[in-house]
Order: C-alpha cells, then structure tokens, then sequence
C-alpha cells in the first residue's frame, strides 16, 4: 500500500511526513538528530501525560485573556485529554536525551496536539493558520517553564507509585519479622560473632529502614510542587499578559489535581535544578540501603552448607550452568544491580546539575531520563523483591541456635559478674581448647549448672525481644 505524504517546511527548509502521522517537521528534525538511547520519550507515558496536562492548563488560560476562540481551546482540549487518556503516545517520537534544553520533547508535543486538534476540527493536518504549534499550542510558553514543569508534574506523580512499591517491600519484611520473633540467632558486628538477637528483630529493622525513606519522599514531593510555569525564556514572563502566569498556576491546579504553587523568584527557579538533585539524592539513598539489605540476605542465606545459612531463599532458577544443583540469590543480585544503577545516575545528575550556567540548565533532558529511569527500575525491583524472595523466605532455626551456643560471645553477659579481664581469659580459652564457653565456666565451678543456665539464656541477652 502506497505511503502518503505531506510536506512541512521551517527556516531551515522542508520535510516530507506521513499523512498518518500527528508530529511535525521539528520531531522529525529531532528524530533525525538525536539518535541516542535508540527509544523515544513514549517509554515514559506519565511525562508524555503530564506535558498534555500543562499544554491544558496553558490552553485554558489562554483562552480566559481572550487569546484563543472557543473553536481553538475545545479542539486544543481534547486533543489534551485524548493523550492523558493515553492515546497518541507513540506520535512522541524524540530521544529522551537531545540537545536544546528539551525543545524537541516541547514542539513533538505542540505539534501532535496541533495536527490532532485539527483533525477534531475536520481539517487536514499541517493547516497550521487555523491552530499552529507554536502561535497557539505554546502560546505564553517557552520550553524553559514548560519542559521542568513537566517533569515536576511527572515526578511528582512516580513518587507516589515509588512510595506503594516500597510500602509493599516495607509489609514483606514486617511479616517475616513476627513470623520469626521467637528465632533466636547471632547478631554480627564486623561479620564476627557479636551477641544474641531474634531473626525477627533483624527482619524489622529491614521494614524499618524502608519507613524512613517513604517518610523521606513524602517530604520532597513538597519541593516538587513550585513550579515557574509563566516564567517563558529565562523567568521574566516575555510574552505573556500581567494575568497569566497567576492563572496559569491556578488551572494547572484545576487540571492536575495537585497544590502546585509559583516559584517566588522565576528567574531563580527557571535555572535552578536543586529540587531535582536532592529528589536523585533520596533515590541514592534509598538505593544503597536496600542494596545493603540484599547483601545481608545473601549473606544469611550463604551456602548452604559451608556458608551461614540462617536463612533459605526462595530458589527462582538453576544457578550454574556447570555446577549441578547450584541455586543462586539471583533476586537479591538483580536489585543490588539496580541499585548500583540508580547511584551512578545520581552522579550523572549531580555533573549535569553543576554544568548548567547563567539562566537555564541545558541538561534537564539527561536529569528528567535518570530520574525517570531511577524511579521505574526501583518500582519494579522492589515488587520483586518482595514477591519473588522475601514472602518465600524460611528460617533455619537449629543453624541459628546451635551458632548461638557454639558462640564466645555469650561471655559478653557474665562480663559485669566476671569482669572484663576474667571474661576475655574465658574468651581465649574457649577458642584455644575448641570448647564452648558454658563448659569451661562449669570446669572452673565459677558457677552452679543452674546459675549459669539463668545468666548464659540467649532470651536474657535479648532487649525488646519481641520482633
């Protein structure tokens, strides 16, 4: 079947486009261009929804200053709501990371919402005297308040879904640890022996860690809510009536649902990337802290029978292509990979952040790709996490008690009856004579059976026992 086509042109000249499709001459330009992460900014529906969501609320003000007729703003707003509703998002055809501070990624969506208004319209695409990409759909705009304001909206949003899979990993481990409050085990310090714990307790402080960060996140998406939408060019609202930028804030509210709120100082916040660097920040943190975790579940299920083996993964799949019957912590591995991930994008970030100069950031594409990517790789690996390896994680409570009782470290209780010196005697002879500490003790008749009983109990040792 035959491919037909139009023609658009700009300065630079023209560019033959397929009838079919919604972009412009500038996506395709873009297209052209920047061939660099070999995807498109499609890989991310939210943004390509939240850039929709600003070009209605810009629609609507525009409309409310006179500057559009009703004919314009109800064709521009059901193009919008057709894309939040998420149609037409392979018409979003840029590489996520291209130069021009995000210009492509802003004309890619002026010139989809123009050629589908049009159609609604029941004009062909490419009239651009009746609605143009740029005199109508970024009309008061400039990519520098619409593009950061985008991925605010966007980012603003992935948290929340960021925050569910964490409270989902945060359940797992708080189950786990009542399911194990009676196992008592070896606490390390240092990887040596250390002192008496609950399994249980050592699975809450994993639930615990992930409430701080939810906390953490909660607490930034209020940064993420001043915005400098009205701002155009460089924050000093060129183009723009008195009233707009006020309304255009109000009806972001209007069409977002969220307490979105005008940067007190546009100029300031139309170069600033601060809240972005401290958003990767947070997802640095909490990357190395779950990557922390993974490492101790590895460890507790290392072995199995030459490693700690505390604790049994779920096995997911064969693990050696040469060792027979090898099963490896293949789930705890591909979230420490991730995390890994995630830290280097905070790095790239924090480098791209510090390169911006005088009044505009150029990189903001490369930040809004990593903090995107970040925040979708760290969803999924969380779910994972805890469906594939934590619900199925089982105890090995006799491996765990006899480390108990085979341990020195159960000198540390007669230490304040002993005294220091006496205890760290017992200490060395216990590891010279390959005994348990119990026995010498008893030799020694420092203690009746029954005292000992009562003073070496792991329970006695164990503060705020219950998990």
């Amino acid at each position: 079947m035959e491919t037909l086509y139009r023609i658009e042109k700009d300065f630079l000249g023209e560019k033959q486009i397929e009838l079919n499709k919604y972009y412009g001459i500038q996506s395709v330009r873009a297209k052209e261009n920047f061939n660099i992460t070999k995807t498109d900014i499609s890989l991310f529906p939210t943004f390509i929804k939240s850039l929709a969501k600003v070009k209605k609320a810009c629609a609507l003000t525009n409309f409310e200053l006179g500057d559009l007729t009703d004919m314009q703003r109800d064709a521009i707003i059901q193009a919008c709501n057709e894309i939040i509703d998420g149609k037409f998002h392979d018409q979003f055809i840029v590489d996520p990371i291209q130069g021009g501070a995000g210009t492509s990624t802003n004309m890619n969506a002026n010139e989809v919402i123009a050629n589908r208004a049009l159609e609604i319209l029941g004009h062909p695409k490419s009239s651009y005297d009746i609605i143009h990409p740029n005199n109508h759909i970024n009309m008061s705009q400039s990519t520098n308040d619409v593009y950061p304001t985008a991925i605010k909206v966007t980012l603003h949003e992935l948290i929340f879904k960021l925050k569910d899979s964490l409270r989902f990993l945060r359940d797992c481990f708080y189950e786990k640890s009542v399911e194990f409050k009676d196992v008592l085990k070896m606490g390390r310090t240092q990887l040596q022996d250390a002192v008496p714990m609950t399994l249980g307790q050592e699975f809450k402080t994993f639930a615990v860690m992930i409430d701080e960060d939810i906390f953490r996140l909660r607490d930034a998406q209020a940064l993420l809510k001043e915005v400098n939408l009205g701002a155009t060019a460089i924050g000093t609202g060129i183009n723009t009536k008195p009233a707009y930028q006020r309304k255009v804030i109000s009806n972001l509210r209007e069409v977002t649902g969220v307490d979105y709120i005008s940067a007190g100082d546009l100029i300031e916040a139309t170069q600033d990337t601060g809240a972005f660097v401290h958003i990767s920040g947070i997802l640095k943190r909490i990357a190395i802290k779950m990557s922390k975790v993974c490492n101790d579940l590895r460890l507790l299920s290392s072995g199995p029978r030459a490693g700690l083996n505390e604790i049994n993964l779920p096995p997911m799949q064969p693990g050696s292509s040469i060792m027979p019957g090898k099963v490896n912590p293949v789930i705890p591995e591909v979230v420490n990979q991730v995390a890994f991930e995630v830290i280097g994008a905070d790095a790239t970030i924090s480098i791209a952040s510090e390169h911006g100069q005088l009044q505009l950031n150029v990189f903001e594409p490369l930040i809004a790709y990593k903090l995107f990517t970040s925040i979708n790789m760290m969803r999924k690996a969380f779910y994972t996490l805890g469906e594939k390896c934590v619900k199925g994680i089982t105890a090995n409570e006799e491996i765990c008690m006899k480390n108990i009782l085979n341990s020195v470290s159960l000198i540390t209780c007669l230490a304040p009856v002993l005294g220091y010196e006496k205890s760290s005697t017992i200490a060395k002879e216990a590891l010279a004579q390959n005994k348990r500490v119990y026995d010498i003790i008893l030799e020694q008749e420092l203690f009746t059976k029954e005292e000992l009983d009562e003073l070496l109990h792991p329970k006695n040792m164990v503060r705020n026992y219950q998990a």
